[in-house]
């Protein structure tokens, strides 16, 4: 029995909690983002994702995850002699003061002393393989590591050429990351790299905020109790992605709907066409996890704010925020 907080018990943030299920559906919209207020239930919910997942079937004792004999795993190789066992899958938290070495993994200094050996240490994006990497205050994170983190992502690979070492191994995870907008912006080149991006914040209905701390309290007081009533839920919502991953590849296309997300983006002025792949990414697995043949202008207009707010540029002469302008766009090009 998992001790993260349920899934499916988190009350209201729907925007963050349907882009977490989008990219599990679908990891090639790339990953999350998410700004707001300390307290929000950011890391709660990523735990609770990755916990109400089905665990991965990995080879014993590998450090980087593999799911079998790969002649690209560091640890594996090609050796048929491995015993497989089931993991949870992984959420690896990286930490502000985290070096290079550490995220991409470097030469194993012990064993070069110790036995003369020139051996790799795995990093932590070994250890996020097949899982999630979550940033806690991404926007305060050194621009470098930011611009490593997405680039290995995007590839699904890490290379590693130091220190005499030359090592590639796969690394495809979901990047969530999070931060408090006051404490410092993201740069835009940077937020573009992320897939989505939602806005969360501390409810002002004080119904709502009753039923947050009475499920905290009995989550904390109650555990077992707790866990078995959202068990069926968090299982509803776990078959629901598993199905959806199943149904992905077989979801239409239509001209229409990427005519829309071609002129919503060109409506709102973003940069590159990495607006319109999102877009369309995020609403083809909105549509496998409603159990629908294709993704309709709905549907679009559903997921725009997410794929489209963090790709604006600044105008001067517009007060509104991202997401007012996202919706303004919205209104006249889907809704006309």
């Amino acid at each position: 029995m998992t001790d993260a907080f349920p899934f499916s018990a988190i009350v209201g943030q729907d925007e963050m909690k349907q882009a977490l299920v989008l990219t599990a559906i679908d990891p090639s919209i790339g990953g999350v983002l998410i700004f707001g207020d300390r307290g929000t239930g950011k890391s709660t919910a990523v735990r609770a994702l990755a916990a109400l997942l089905p665990p991965i079937t990995a080879v014993e004792g590998c450090p980087f995850n593999s799911p079998g004999p790969d002649s690209k795993c560091p640890h594996c190789g090609d050796n048929t002699d491995l015993r497989l066992v089931e993991k949870p899958t992984p959420v690896i938290d990286l930490p502000l003061g985290a070096t290079e070495d550490r995220v991409v993994g470097a030469l194993d200094i012990e064993r070069a002393l110790t036995r003369g050996e020139k051996a790799f240490d795995p990093g932590l994006l070994a250890q996020a393989h097949r899982g999630y990497l979550y940033i806690d205050e991404a926007n305060l994170l050194e621009d470098h590591l930011v611009d490593l983190l997405l680039d290995v992502a995007a590839s699904g690979e890490n290379v590693v050429e130091r220190d005499g070492l030359s090592v590639r191994h796969d690394a495809r995870f979901v990047l969530v990351g999070s931060g408090n907008p006051e404490e410092g912006e993201l740069r835009p080149q940077l937020l573009d790299r992320f897939g989505l991006s939602v806005e969360v914040h501390s409810p002002t209905d004080i119904k709502e905020r009753v039923e947050v701390v009475r499920r905290r309290d009995t989550f904390d007081t109650d555990r077992v109790s707790f866990l078995e009533t959202w068990r069926p839920e968090d299982a509803r919502i776990r078959d629901g992605i598993l199905e959806a991953r199943t149904r992905l590849p077989s979801i239409e296309t239509p001209d229409a709907v990427l005519e829309d997300c071609a002129r919503l983006c060109v409506a709102l002025g973003s940069d590159g066409l990495r607006g319109e792949l999102t877009l369309l990414r995020a609403a083809r697995a909105l549509a496998a996890y409603e159990g629908v043949d294709a993704p309709s202008r709905e549907m679009v207009a559903r997921i725009a704010p997410s794929a489209l707010r963090h790709r604006l540029r600044r105008d001067p002469l517009d007060e509104a925020g991202s997401t007012a302008r996202v919706e303004r766009s919205i209104e006249e090009v889907l809704c006309a």
